[in-house]
């Protein structure tokens, strides 16, 4: 089902337990993918900085270095790794050559140890909700091509419909080498994860079709691809690909963007997106999330804000009155933020005036 609903060349799937995990797979799969192979020394991955890849070490490691949620706890101890800019143009934007020549240069300094390049396809999630051009996505690519580097897509957050497209990948009408998935996976009912690889990838890992000491993938977790988990999975991306999911997705964004888009004016508010099922309000500020939580549970909606990220990623099927519900309470945060605001402003010039009125006395 899984080699059917994803991009063509994905022939392999490899059952993991998680989403990170199976950033986990994909990680060890291409290091012993060139391993196999013979080539000596490829033993690092080129990313992007903005990522977030998972809370386990070698996703971790692939994370933002630097305003990642690891990076101050274990930024000393994890591998290290390529980190290229964030990709800069905006989904919808054209990809210029000036917006890939810093993952040109790093490609083309140190291919000769790179076993990957690993990035989430058109949206960074947790990373700060970025939506960058599919044009990006394709170069990225082409780059692996020339320089002969695995691609792998962590599809985690954006797979299964989320985008508008079954995965996001699909903008960009490209595949990747290897593809993971998780999350929407399940319907969030159980937990499993899954590493897609094409047939020269599977093969090669393992040495090649016919070699004399064939090695498995080293990776064996107790409870991967266990039967209540796979018929969990069956049933739910089963039920997607049944469904009218492009339409329910498709008037999802137009009901994010017609209630979202107008809080784009308010000082407290830095810009509104809107991609597929996903809807962003970016604050000026970081959020008190104690305030901006129990507002919201007073409203009867639960959304997990993080930094100045105020985000939905409703299921599928949320009805008009439950969406706008969800988009009510973001509403209102934005709207408390902003009479925060004005009342600061107000003190400040109150104690401004105060403090002329005695210089004037």
């Amino acid at each position: 089902l899984l080699v059917e609903a994803t991009p063509q060349p994905l022939q392999r799937v490899f059952l993991a337990d998680s989403g990170s995990v199976s950033v986990e797979v994909a990680i060890k799969m291409a290091l012993q993918y060139w391993r196999a192979q013979g080539v000596e020394g490829r033993s690092r991955l080129l990313t992007v900085r903005g990522g977030y890849h998972g809370d386990t070490f070698g996703a971790m490691g692939v994370c933002d270095p630097v305003h990642g949620m690891h990076a101050e706890m274990f930024g000393g101890v994890l591998a290290k790794h390529l980190f290229a800019p964030r990709p800069a143009p905006r989904f919808g934007e054209a990809c210029g050559e000036e917006d890939v020549a810093g993952l040109r240069s790093l490609l083309a300094q140190h291919s000769h140890e790179v076993a990957a390049l690993i990035l989430e396809p058109i949206v960074q999630g947790a990373g700060g909700m970025h939506f960058y051009s599919a044009e990006y996505l394709r170069r990225v690519r082409q780059l692996c091509d020339e320089h002969n580097v695995l691609l792998i897509l962590d599809c985690i957050a954006t797979g299964f419909g989320r985008t508008g497209a079954l995965f996001a990948c699909d903008h960009a009408a490209i595949s990747p080498d290897i593809m993971c998935v998780g999350k929407a996976l399940t319907g969030g009912y159980m937990t499993l994860g899954a590493t897609l690889a094409t047939d020269e990838v599977a093969e090669g890992a393992s040495g090649g079709e016919g070699a004399e000491r064939p090695v498995p993938l080293m990776h064996g977790p107790t409870f991967m691809a266990n039967p209540l988990a796979c018929r969990v999975a069956s049933a739910s991306v089963q039920l997607l690909l049944d469904s009218p999911w492009q339409s329910r997705v498709g008037a999802i964004a137009q009901q994010l963007e017609a209630e979202l888009r107008p809080l784009a004016s308010s000082p407290a508010v830095r810009g509104v997106r809107v991609l597929g099922a996903i809807g962003v309000v970016e604050m000026e500020e970081p959020l008190h999330l104690p305030s901006v939580q129990a507002l919201l549970v007073r409203r009867g909606v639960w959304l997990r804000p993080f930094g100045r990220m105020l985000y939905t990623m409703p299921p599928f099927v949320v009805s008009e009155a439950e969406l706008r519900r969800i988009t009510g309470g973001m509403r209102a945060v934005v709207e408390a933020t902003e009479s925060a605001l004005l009342e600061k402003g107000a003190r400040l010039e109150s104690e401004v005036w105060r403090e002329s009125q005695s210089h004037a006395g």
